[in-house]
């Protein structure tokens, strides 16, 4: 009776609506010997961004036998666009130095040379 059921994961976004995200049907033996005995079996299911719309939001595994339903607490997630970007400011910095550098250098080599005459 408990070795067929199903998995069904799914996500509730910030207005409360629900979206099925997987779904897939088990059938697993029982060895001989093992019956009558609780068992603890995992699975693993990765989110994937969802097209069109944000992700953020609780996110819910659930477990359907024929007659009981098991839910998992959720997991929120908040979803950013971009993540962090690192700034890249080192080129820019490095180049102005170096042209600033280079002009107080001429400036003062043509300063030196027009004092000696």
């Amino acid at each position: 009776k408990y070795t067929r059921f199903s998995i069904i994961y799914y996500w509730i976004n910030s207005l409360g609506q629900k979206t099925s995200i997987y779904r897939r049907s088990e059938n697993v033996p029982i060895p001989s010997g093992k019956e009558n005995k609780t068992a603890t079996v995992s699975y693993n299911h990765r989110i994937m961004p969802l097209e069109n719309t944000s992700s953020t939001g609780t996110y819910y595994c659930q477990v359907k036998w024929s007659d009981i339903e098991k839910m998992g607490k959720g997991v929120f997630v908040l979803a950013r666009g971009t993540g962090y970007v690192e700034t890249s400011y080192g080129w820019e910095v490095l180049i102005t130095l170096t042209t600033l550098l280079a002009a107080l250098s001429i400036a003062a080599t043509a300063l030196l040379l027009w004092k000696r005459k």
